[in-house]
């Protein structure tokens, strides 16, 4: 990382010359709805179903939610944890909460009763905003945690399930009780806290991560720069807001005057049908929202009258799910980045001449993570005990490591998680990697998922990435299953796809055409595979399977 930050004792230029309110303010996305409100007040901000609502309407809901909390005791560093779909409300969230001084707790739906208390206990949550749906879910938490905050039921126009009979006060008469013109707290200071967001806590209590104003304010620009999207851009929500805020695309898109158009649940139909009568320009999504496109039948599928950017993260797409979302229209852009990094802080950025290579090599260049993000200072695959960066030969792996004003404060309430986290002045992400002489960086795996084989480590990515190039994969998954000789061997999950048939005995013979005898997996087991919420493989899911797995 070039630049190192110098300090100086005497500087001229500094003499007389201090931050005062006329040459500087705290960094904060939540000035791009302001702005936006006030300079194209009419144009479309949200579209959810049949409703509409322009940016003045946007920032008034945001503006009147931040003064009813500020009414019930909300402020500065209180928590306000919400469990909501991608819907109105959850963007509304994004900016009143913050505009009271309060931090966002986005909790992720698909998590049970007992992490759910645990969060709000943990995170000292003071008010929690639910949808009617997820009620019931959010009433066995509250019956299992220590803090009692005050519930607030969302009611989505577009859910037409039962609605929950709860003693909470309804979404829009809560608004009411909010002045519409409240004149909203600007952050202290910009490193002030604008939200927590808790790791998954496979391996143990969930980590919050936390995030400050001024790194959400400089990745919501670097999500505009890196993605190229234009003013007036249309951007549909697969990707849920309760991951990393969005990638902190609900802050993005007002600094764009933007659309956003909601969907409450991820299905091909809704989706087709809201990229060909929505306009949608861009959007976001894991591989299998991919395969959901590509998979759906012929009716539901409909003709684009613009190419869609689609933005992906997790494992890279297969050449034939490429070559097929560019057919139906999406230029497809690989992304990398973590809840700590406020989302994607890497992109697989395209170079011209590279779309005159052959597919397969394009693939190949499409494999990998990338390089930084404008915002991010600093990133370099390094050795995690020698700290000293990797040789740029794309073989040699070490952990790949951030720094810079895009990466969390820290984990709340949880020092020595910080202190392990940020050793030797770098985000350690856990990841593996290696970085080509180009300097673009490649996941291999993650520390945790590599298989030592009779002392030879094995890239569960690489062998995932053999298995993908059999035309009857789908998915494939692969982890370490407990070996009497050898320790431990790869074992592979796979899903088929449609139609496909194939023997296990074949899938060994071809990753053993493919890879190095050792790496190819000992056993393949064919289901569905448990998927998160945001469409990533549960490894940890299956690594437990494969203990009870023998050869």
């Amino acid at each position: 990382m070039a630049g190192q930050v110098s300090q100086s004792i005497e500087n001229p230029y500094n003499t007389g010359l201090d931050r005062n309110p006329a040459n500087y303010q705290p960094l904060t996305p939540l000035t791009f709805l302001e702005r936006a409100a006030s300079v194209f007040p009419d144009d479309a901000a949200i579209v959810h179903g049949g409703l509409r609502r322009n940016y003045a309407e946007f920032y008034t809901r945001s503006r009147q939610l931040a003064s009813a909390l500020t009414k019930n005791g909300i402020g500065r560093g209180d928590t306000v944890s919400v469990l909501l779909h991608n819907t109105p409300a959850m963007l509304e969230c994004h900016y009143g909460v913050p505009m009271c001084g309060a931090v966002l707790h986005s909790i992720n739906i698909r998590l049970d009763a007992a992490i759910i208390a645990f969060q709000l206990d943990h995170g000292m949550a003071k008010l929690v905003i639910v949808d009617s749906e997820l009620m019931p879910l959010m009433q066995e938490a509250l019956a299992l945690n220590t803090v009692k905050p005050i519930l607030i039921q969302y009611d989505d126009p577009e859910y037409n399930g039962q609605r929950a009979d709860a003693e909470a006060v309804d979404y829009e008469e809560f608004l009411t009780r909010g002045t519409p013109d409240f004149d909203w707290l600007m952050p202290l200071h910009e490193w002030d806290a604008i939200s927590i967001n808790y790791t998954s806590g496979t391996t143990g209590d969930p980590k919050g991560v936390v995030s400050h104003h001024r790194g959400a304010y400089l990745l919501a620009q670097g999500n505009a720069l890196t993605t190229s999207m234009r003013k007036h851009a249309v951007y549909l929500w697969t990707l849920p807001m309760f991951h990393c805020n969005g990638w902190c695309f609900p802050w993005t898109l007002s600094a764009l005057i933007g659309t956003h158009v909601c969907l409450r649940q991820v299905r091909a139909s809704p989706i087709w049908a809201a990229l060909a009568e929505e306009g949608v320009t861009h959007l976001c999504g894991a591989p299998i929202v991919m395969s959901l496109l590509i998979t759906a039948p012929d009716d539901v599928k409909r003709d684009l009258d613009q190419p869609v950017q689609f933005f992906t993260a997790a494992a890279p797409p297969p050449e034939s799910v490429l070559a097929d979302m560019k057919e139906a229209g999406f230029d497809v852009t690989h992304l990398y980045g973590l809840t700590e990094t406020y989302g994607p802080a890497v992109v697989n950025d395209w170079h011209q001449g590279w779309s005159d290579l052959p597919p397969a090599r394009q693939a190949a260049l499409k494999a990998r993570q990338g390089v930084r993000y404008l915002p991010l200072e600093g990133l370099d695959v390094l050795d995690p005990e020698t700290m000293q960066p990797a040789p740029r030969d794309g073989q040699t792996m070490g952990e790949v490591m951030f720094r810079g004003n895009v990466v969390m404060k820290g984990y709340f309430r949880n020092l020595a998680a910080t202190e392990d986290a940020f050793a030797g002045g770098w985000f350690h992400s856990g990841d593996l990697g290696v970085i080509h002489p180009d300097g673009y960086i490649q996941l291999k795996d993650r520390s945790k998922d590599v298989i030592n084989s009779g002392g030879e480590n094995i890239s569960s990515i690489e062998v995932e990435e053999t298995l993908y190039r059999h035309p009857a994969v789908a998915v494939a998954a692969v982890v370490a299953m407990p070996h009497d000789k050898w320790g431990e061997v790869p074992c592979a999950f796979v899903e088929l796809k449609q139609n496909a048939n194939v023997e296990e005995a074949s899938l060994i013979g071809f990753c053993r055409e493919h890879l190095a005898g050792f790496k190819a997996p000992k056993r393949f087991v064919f289901q569905d595979l448990p998927r998160t919420s945001t469409g990533k493989i549960q490894k940890f899911a299956l690594r437990e399977k494969a203990r009870n797995i023998s050869i």
